[in-house]
């Protein structure tokens, strides 16, 4: 059998010669150009000669000709097997609840008792349990959730038994993986907060992360949370001045790093940049193999501040304690220092329990680094969750990763979209196999579809991309997927469970299918941000917003979203100034004031753009130069610019040379202007 033979009409043929058994199919959306892509599949899973390129062709065909009313086409359909074995199916089970829909209107309307049975399936551990579950004498922008209670969020991480494997580590060029129990986990995560009562630290102060991901990384912020004190994320990639621009909005007391540590074959000297920063007494982890760094009056090394002992009685405190200061950049040029509390984790832990379906016997891989919100999310959805988490030290762009992920039995593993067009343009993925993989998860940037079905496609298309948007001030996703729902390249299924949104257009009422608007949450949820520590909360995400449907309370995201027929929907940017590059979040303004200082440059204008309409963000530059400037030299040193003084990752994609920047009669910068310029 051929792919041309595979027409709608053949459907039942078709899945009869490649072997499909359709009876265990959930057919609830099954039309026939599902039912056919579908039988392609076992095709190509019998046949994995037929390429990647093929399938592709076939797809697009597929999608032309289906009804455009049914939404985009699902490329993957959930078993009535795998709906049952998954987190997911079994709620809905023990609930009594006939479809997902119905669990989730029922986790929307009945918002306690929802996250209620979430903190039972997760086994949250209280030294003091609530008085009453959630308070709304405030009103849903202000609840109080759990009061009375008293806990230390590390505490429900370590619920396995001790010789449970917690943690594998890989690293470029292949060395000797490291493989890390419960029980030494914990043992570590103890010395480290007696460790740092002995020292002088004391609950309360802040203590600032700045570190690849690694054992000890994950070791340091559970011991900071323990000890009773709260991490202050910073990225491995930011420059000094942006790192000590964080160290002082949170007012930091300390902070862990290493010497320096290898990325992609080059030595990054991170203690010189922390000393750069001016940074607070230094506790520093020795990594290279030739001399430990000249310490400041005051620093420690990483092996002085481990204590002897390794058990360690946790401080506890109400729910609402901050545990962690990570930041998000706004629409003016300084981040918002945004705290998680003890509750946070909880909605990290849903998700992953609900959305990416994390469990015991999980292997969990995400490449991040403690300064994206991802990096705190994959220690608690996998760690609340009793799975493994898989770290990788170095590149994940090249096939040493490639191979750990096989290796370390990696069944969820977690991408941003630029890195999976890395791997499809290098070839890093083609000797390995990744057949294990049970879920893939996206989130950082909006993905392209040509570039998430070949993702699948390295499983055989067993493995969904579950799509994930959210944010730092949310904890987690707002809008996802779950494997119990069919799946479409690039596209969201689901509101996340427990939180509900609606979708406006510019005059403030409800989209419809096939358009665009933007994003608002309903609150209350457990994870939503209640304070910011450098902004006026209410002011950024309450203050203008417009009133809901039914007169609900709204509260604003600043994502445009795209609802589509079938249930699906599909990220469309950002509503405001800021921008996603590389799967981190920067303001147009950020960068602007670094490109403004240029000599040659009078004005500029940052903004992303989706070459083609669809997948990452690229930074374009539109400037008012000197009539002599040079503009291949001058895109040259704004690049080089940029990457000194914000982030190395943050790379210009085209720079525009104009006389003029367009502006509103309130002088407002017209970006979204440029942007439909730009991609017209």
């Amino acid at each position: 059998m051929d792919l041309a033979s595979l027409a709608p009409s053949r459907f039942n043929s078709a899945m009869a010669a490649v072997g499909y058994d359709h009876r265990s199919m959930n057919k609830s959306k099954i039309d026939d150009q599902t039912a056919v892509w579908l039988a392609l599949v076992e095709m190509v899973r019998q046949n994995p000669s037929i390429s990647f390129d093929e399938q592709w062709a076939r797809f697009l065909e597929l999608s032309e000709a289906r009804d455009p009313s049914l939404g985009p086409l699902p490329t993957w359909v959930p078993s009535n097997e795998r709906i049952e074995e998954s987190n997911v199916g079994r709620l809905m089970a023990e609930l009594g609840f006939d479809s997902y829909d119905d669990l989730r209107q029922w986790s929307v309307e009945h918002r306690a008792d929802f996250w209620r049975t979430v903190i039972d399936r997760l086994g949250i551990v209280f030294e003091s349990s609530p008085s009453r579950f959630l308070d709304l004498r405030n009103g849903p922008t202000d609840p109080r959730w759990l009061p009375g209670a008293q806990l230390n969020i590390s505490d429900s991480c370590f619920q396995p038994e001790e010789c449970v494997l917690a943690i594998v580590q890989g690293n470029e060029g292949g060395k000797r993986d490291t493989y890390v129990t419960y029980g030494e986990l914990e043992a570590l995560v103890n010395r480290v907060a007696n460790g740092l009562l002995e020292h002088g630290f004391s609950p309360g102060e802040t203590i600032a992360l700045y570190m690849p991901m690694t054992i000890e990384c994950v070791a340091a912020y559970l011991g900071i949370i323990r000890a009773g004190c709260a991490v202050i994320s910073i990225a491995d990639s930011f420059a000094p001045q942006e790192v000590g621009r964080r160290l002082e909005i949170a007012e930091a007391n300390g902070i862990i790093t290493v010497d320096e540590f290898s990325r992609g074959g080059r030595s990054i000297p991170m203690f010189d940049k922390v000393c750069a920063a001016g940074a607070p007494r230094a506790i520093v982890i020795t990594r290279s193999d030739v001399t430990a760094p000249m310490l400041r009056r005051g620093d420690l090394y990483w092996s002085d501040i481990l204590g002897e002992a390794d058990s360690f009685e946790s401080f506890t405190a109400e729910p609402y304690a901050l545990t962690n200061v990570l930041f998000s950049s706004g629409t003016t040029g300084d981040p918002k220092a945004i705290p998680w509390t003890h509750l946070t984790p909880i909605k990290c832990g849903m998700d992953g329990h609900l959305h990416q379906d994390i469990g015991p016997g999980s292997v969990v891989c995400w490449p991040t680094n403690i300064g994206w919100m991802m990096g705190p999310w994959l220690i608690f959805a996998t760690l609340l969750n009793r799975g493994c988490i898989a770290l990788y030290e170095g590149l994940p762009a090249g096939p040493d990763f490639a191979h750990f992920i096989e290796r370390a039995g990696v069944s969820m593993l977690g991408v941003v979209p630029s890195l999976v067009r890395a791997w499809r343009e290098s070839g890093a993925c083609d000797d390995a196999d990744w057949s294990q993989i049970k879920v893939f998860s996206s989130t950082g940037e909006p993905s392209n579809r040509h570039d998430y079905l070949w993702l699948t496609s390295l499983t055989g298309h067993r493995a969904p991309v579950i799509e994930y948007c959210g944010g730092t001030e949310i904890g987690g996703g707002y809008v996802t997927g779950t494997v119990v729902q069919p799946a479409s390249p690039s596209a969201f299924t689901t509101p996340a469970l427990g939180l509900d949104l609606v979708i406006l257009d510019d005059t403030g009422e409800p989209v419809a299918d096939g358009e665009e608007g933007e994003v608002f949450l309903v609150p209350p949820s457990i994870g939503l941000s209640q304070t910011l520590l450098n902004r006026d909360h209410e002011t950024v995400y309450h203050t203008g917003c417009p009133v809901g449907p039914e007169g609900r309370i709204l509260r604003r995201h600043g994502d445009q979203l795209a609802r589509l027929p079938g249930g699906f929907y599909r990220a469309q940017g950002r509503a405001d100034d800021t921008m996603n590059l590389g799967g981190i979040k920067v303001s147009s303004l950020e960068l602007e004031r670094v490109i403004d200082h240029h000599s040659a440059v009078s004005e500029s204008a940052a903004v992303a753009v989706q070459p083609g309409g669809e997948g990452a963000e690229k930074l374009v530059v539109f400037a008012i130069a000197r009539k002599d400037a040079d503009p291949d030299q001058l895109l040259t040193e704004l690049r080089r610019l940029i990457s000194k003084e914000i982030n190395p990752l943050f790379k210009i994609h085209d720079l525009v040379l104009v006389d003029s920047l367009p502006r509103t009669a309130s002088n407002k910068l017209m970006r979204r202007n440029l942007r439909d310029r730009y991609q017209a």
